[in-house]
């Protein structure tokens, strides 16, 4: 019981029951990426004359986070491509990485040389240094 209560109103732990009612009556699903987000656009096409783009939205797989979303998948969200990915892939170079997620805020996250969270050491001084002092 507690579960159906959270999905009604906790909207940033997961989709609520509005937002998955509202994907089953008015989406059509377009795809997926490697983490399991579903990718969904309108079914109902706006009349050219309005001028609104089609809707696009994205339904998370586990935590709601917009950096989980690939470039090309973003990229298809807003409306920068007209093809989603799962139609039209995105030719990968050799040079570029596999999408990451950001690490800001976690255990992962990259602090530098001085930082309290890595140590709190840091190099010493080359002597073109000195402290201000009021």
């Amino acid at each position: 019981m507690f579960k159906f209560i959270k999905r009604i109103f906790i909207w940033w732990e997961v989709s609520t029951l509005g937002t998955q009612w509202h994907t089953f009556l008015h989406g059509e699903k377009v795809g997926s990426d490697d983490e399991g987000n579903l990718y969904y656009k309108g079914k109902k096409k706006a009349p050219l004359s309005a001028g609104m783009p089609e809707r696009r939205w994205v339904v998370y797989n586990g935590d709601m986070d917009a950096t989980r979303i690939p470039a090309e998948w973003h990229a298809w969200l807003h409306h920068t491509s007209d093809l989603p990915p799962s139609e039209a892939p995105l030719e990968t170079k050799a040079f570029e990485t596999p999408h990451e997620t950001n690490k800001t805020g976690s255990k992962e996250a990259y602090f530098p040389a001085g930082s309290p969270m890595s140590g709190g050491k840091r190099a010493s001084a080359t002597g073109d240094y000195e402290a201000w002092r009021p």
